[in-house]
This record gives structure tokens, C-alpha cells and sequence, in this order.
């Protein structure tokens, strides 16, 4: 008789928490010398008409799921982006204050968008070096991939064995990712607004199981 050894079909193992990261939708477009909404030093600007459609669309590709519960930041637009798949499921999302953006420091509601795209040398040297300190005021990466790890693993013990929703940023999603594959701090930057990724820690171990999944989002 012969035997047959198939390819496995991956399941987290056991111990494990799953978290599914979901980047929140587009927030509204920074304008030269205004500020975004402040809140505890972040700018907290509010979803984009094009934000809300991800975030419904989010909603629809999510609701199926089982999920222990839901996951945001201090910032709104995570709460905005979360608030379709929270009312699918009847769900009040909790708060992970550690996983909120990166301070920017001096270029903070708004200016950094504006700084970027001038391609401000401080800028540059950010790119080059993966180092947030080089913005005026801003986060070292040490000490956001740190509060970031933190948040997740905090997360994590919550929730052995079960699926959790955590609506997050972008520079939140690529330290993840960078902390979880040992990859340089902005090898995983730009995921798409209204992307998922997915992360399985178990202890001390986080593994990548997906990244910028953008297949709900398509004809948006």
C-alpha cells in the first residue's frame, strides 16, 4: 500500500495568538500651513471620503471571520476605519495605546507629508539610515519598535489560541513586520490604506504570514 505525505495546510500553532493588521483607510490630505487635529502630540486627522470606502471594504472581506475581539489606537481614523467590521460582528473595539503612530516630533500634523514630498534632506537621511530620529523632535526607531513590540505581545497574551482584529498605521505595520523578520525598519513600509497583514506570535516569537493584502480593495 502506498503511503501519501500531502502538503499541510498551515494553522497556527497552539499557543499562539493570530493578528490580523489592518492599516487604517486614507485620511484627509495635509495642507501647507495648517495642522491636522492634535491629540497627546500625534496629528489625528480624520478618514478621507476614499478612507471610508476602504474601510467598508474592510468590513465585507473581514465579516466572516471570527474574531476575539477588535483592536485600535488612540487615533481616530482607526476607530473610523474599524467601525464597519465593529457593527458586522457587534463588537466595541478596545485600545492599544502602544501601537499608535510614530511621534514625529517637529513635523507632526501634517508637515510630514509636506516635507516628504519635497524631499527635505532630514527626509533623505531617514530612508537612508531607517532611523526616525533624524526628523527634528521625532521617535527614535528604537524606542517606537520597541513601544510597537511591546503592544503586540501585550495583545498577543490576551488571546492564546484566538484571532484578533488590530486596526493600526502604516509605520506600525512595517516595525511589525521589520521586528518580526529581522528585516531593516522601512523594508516594509507602504502598505496600502485598507491593507490587511497578518502576524502568529507564540511566546516570545512573532512570524510573518501575510503582508499587504489588497484584494478587497480592488475598482476602489
Amino acid at each position: 500500500m502506498t503511503v501519501e505525505y500531502r502538503q499541510p495546510v498551515y494553522a497556527p500553532p497552539k499557543g499562539s495568538a493570530d493578528l490580523i493588521l489592518i492599516r487604517h483607510g486614507e485620511s484627509v490630505p495635509a495642507v501647507a500651513g495648517e495642522s491636522f487635529p492634535m491629540k497627546d502630540g500625534h496629528g489625528n486627522p480624520e478618514l478621507h471620503p476614499q478612507g471610508v470606502l476602504q474601510a467598508k471594504a474592510v468590513g465585507e472581506r473581514l465579516k466572516t471571520i471570527t474574531f476575539a475581539d477588535i483592536y485600535v489606537t488612540t487615533l481616530i481614523r482607526t476607530h473610523q476605519t474599524a467601525a464597519p467590521l465593529a457593527a458586522h460582528l457587534n463588537m466595541s473595539p478596545k485600545i492599544e495605546g502602544d501601537l499608535r503612530e510614530i511621534h514625529l516630533g517637529d513635523w507632526d500634523g501634517g508637515k510630514y507629508r509636506i516635507k516628504a514630498a519635497e524631499g527635505h534632506p532630514a527626509f533623505q537621511r531617514m530612508r537612508d539610515n531607517g532611523e526616525w530620529g533624524e526628523i527634528p523632535g521625532a521617535e527614535t526607531t528604537a524606542v517606537f519598535h520597541g513601544r510597537v513590540e511591546a503592544g503586540l505581545h501585550r495583545i498577543a497574551a490576551a488571546h492564546i489560541d484566538q484571532r484578533v482584529a488590530v486596526f493600526v498605521h502604516g509605520g506600525v505595520i512595517a516595525a511589525a513586520m521589520s521586528i518580526a523578520s529581522g528585516a531593516t525598519p522601512f523594508a516594509f513600509g507602504g502598505a496600502a490604506n485598507g491593507s490587511i497583514s497578518r502576524l502568529v506570535i507564540t511566546g516570545d516569537q512573532i512570524a510573518v504570514r501575510g503582508f499587504n493584502d489588497i484584494t478587497h480593495l480592488e475598482g476602489l
